[in-house]
């Protein structure tokens, strides 16, 4: 037990609420359809006797690939990724069937408006899923899938997520008889990808800089000045030229580019640059 951080869960917990009310509110009343094992939750809810309900679905199908993924990914997730799904299923059943909110011909707030629907929902639901992956845990288990099944293939989990998703929303397209709703379920997809990136990663992606230059005494004087940053200084050495050269690792915001770029350049024109985007930057205690 001491593996488990309880503040996680209460971040999981208003993960499940959060997803239940985009998914319910939103996605499920106008036949859209999340993606993973959500959407084929969705899907089959609605082609089968009304006892199957979708809180019943989400587990039946969700809770044994969490266990088949149990000696992969540990205990701690297994258990938090259990509980999200079970507090999704919870509210999402306490919405349709306890709450006086009728989801059975149209959103209670955007109507019937599929865009609206398609937008919001995957937003919403892309928050849940979001905070669930951010706090240890996970909303839907086709990640465990495709990495059981991806174990003995050569096809990435990427790839894998995405035919999912493709044969998901033909066979929605052939059951409903109609291609908008799978076309507006691919938006709502999009949607909520983004803001599981965005929850996930933050808004604001610090930038990394690698400059390699003759004159690293310099840059970073006038580096350190300028933006008081902690600097990396790495020896390096040039293939071709065989000239010794230093490689500085420096970590920015997306607004102090271009100041950087000028400060390297007025000192040494010739500096090589690169820059990549990174998701998290982590200090030696372990905080942002």
């Amino acid at each position: 037990m001491k593996n488990f951080n309880w503040i996680n869960f209460i971040f999981l917990t208003v993960a499940g609420i959060v997803n239940a009310v985009g998914v319910v509110m939103f996605l499920a009343p106008v036949k859209l359809y999340d993606s993973g094992i959500s959407g084929t939750s969705m899907l089959v809810s609605q082609i089968t006797p009304p006892w199957i309900s979708l809180s019943l679905l989400l587990l039946v199908l969700n809770v044994p690939i969490f266990l088949l993924g149990l000696k992969r990914e540990g205990l701690t997730f297994t258990v938090s990724a259990i509980y999200t799904v079970a507090v999704y299923a919870i509210v999402a059943w306490i919405i349709t069937d306890i709450l006086p909110v009728d989801v059975s011909f149209v959103s209670p707030l955007a109507g019937s408006d599929l865009f609206l629907c398609a937008i919001f929902g995957g937003i919403i639901s892309g928050c849940g899923s979001g905070l669930a992956v951010r706090f240890g845990g996970a909303m839907d288990g086709i990640d465990i899938l495709g990495g059981l099944l991806c174990m003995k293939n050569s096809i990435s989990l990427g790839s894998f997520i995405m035919i999912y998703n493709v044969l998901l929303y033909i066979i929605c397209g052939i059951v409903v008889g109609s291609w908008i709703l799978p076309l507006y379920s691919i938006v709502t997809y999009a949607a909520a990808s983004k803001m599981i990136d965005f929850i996930v990663e933050g808004f604001d992606r610090s930038k990394a800089a690698f400059i390699v230059t003759a004159r690293a005494d310099a840059i970073c004087e006038q580096l350190s000045a300028t933006f008081e940053n902690g600097i990396t200084m790495i020896n390096a050495k040039g293939y071709y030229s065989g000239a010794d050269q230093t490689m500085i690792y420096f970590v920015v915001n997306r607004f102090q580019i271009g100041k950087l770029k000028r400060i390297v350049h007025d000192i040494d024109p010739h500096a090589y640059i690169t820059i990549n985007e990174i998701a998290d930057v982590l200090h030696g205690d372990g905080k942002m």
